[in-house]
């Protein structure tokens, strides 16, 4: 699971364990940073940073959300954000970023061994649907669609220009300080000339644990398949900490380490939630 996904997470969890009483109806804005790093096993460091915008209305059974990142990336131009390393054959890719006026290369512009791009990421939008929810939101099981948008510049390197359409069910369940959580989900992932890739199962399971009334602190692990012939599996494990300074203020902030070659090395971010 790489950035976005993990963004997409964690934004879930800012609800874990915190109902929102009498709020039938309810709209959230979600905004931070994110920095992530690896060389995804090969011999080049890539860097990512990722400055999410996200938007979500809330009835009693649907969650609607809508998030556009502006992204700069410096390292592999086999590196994709969002998508992690592939074998991309584009003869533009980020190793002629300077020729398009939107990256630049330490190695000249044939070199595909350390450049960069900045620009606005790929748009998402999930609608999700609560198919069982207990009358104190202590326990929840949600069905999500999700649809990746290739908005991204394909030859920066910032996406792979193809839509992705994934679909997930997740669960929770409140006991005292403790929130088991957990899901389950496949996309599949649209391929272009020069970037081939599969479909592919994903899962994540976690506990939040409620410290004090306005502090949790939580853990998860999450997976990912390989989806590409030249990536590998995501597998991460990442902790968290949420804190609730009023009835609609929320920050959270994560700390991650990849265990496999299609997850980066480490990642750290933070984020600021507001809700109406």
């Amino acid at each position: 699971m790489h950035k976005y996904t993990s963004r997409m997470l964690l934004g879930s969890l800012l609800l874990i364990g915190v109902p929102i009483a009498h709020a039938t109806n309810h709209f959230s804005i979600d905004t931070g940073a994110n920095f992530s790093s690896g060389d995804y096993g090969g011999d080049t460091t890539t860097d990512i940073w990722s400055a999410p915008f996200t938007a979500a209305y809330r009835t009693d059974r649907w969650t609607l959300t809508l998030t556009v990142p502006y992204v700069h990336i410096r390292g592999s131009g086999s590196v994709i954000p969002g998508t992690g390393p592939v074998d991309n054959s584009n003869p533009l890719g980020r190793g002629l970023g300077d020729l398009l006026g939107g990256g630049s290369s330490s190695g000249g512009s044939t070199s595909r061994a350390a450049t960069s791009a900045s620009g606005f990421g790929d748009v998402v939008a999930s609608a999700g649907y609560a198919l069982l929810s207990s009358a104190d939101r202590s326990f929840a099981l949600d069905l999500t669609g999700k649809v990746k948008f290739g908005t991204a510049d394909v030859n920066k390197g910032l996406g792979t220009g193809q839509n992705d359409y994934g679909l997930s069910v997740d669960s929770y369940k409140v006991l005292g300080k403790w929130t088991p959580f957990g899901g389950v989900g496949w996309m599949s992932y649209g391929s272009s000339p020069y970037i081939k890739l599969k479909n592919g199962m994903n899962a994540n399971a976690g506990v939040d644990y409620r410290v004090a009334g306005n502090d949790h602190l939580g853990m998860y692990y999450s997976y990912r398949e390989r989806i590409s012939v030249g990536g590998a599996t995501q597998s991460e494990v990442a902790a968290y900490w949420k804190h609730k300074f009023s009835h609609g203020f929320r920050l959270q902030s994560y700390a991650l380490a990849g265990m496999a070659n299609g997850s980066p090395d480490y990642g750290v971010g933070a984020s600021l939630n507001y809700t109406f």
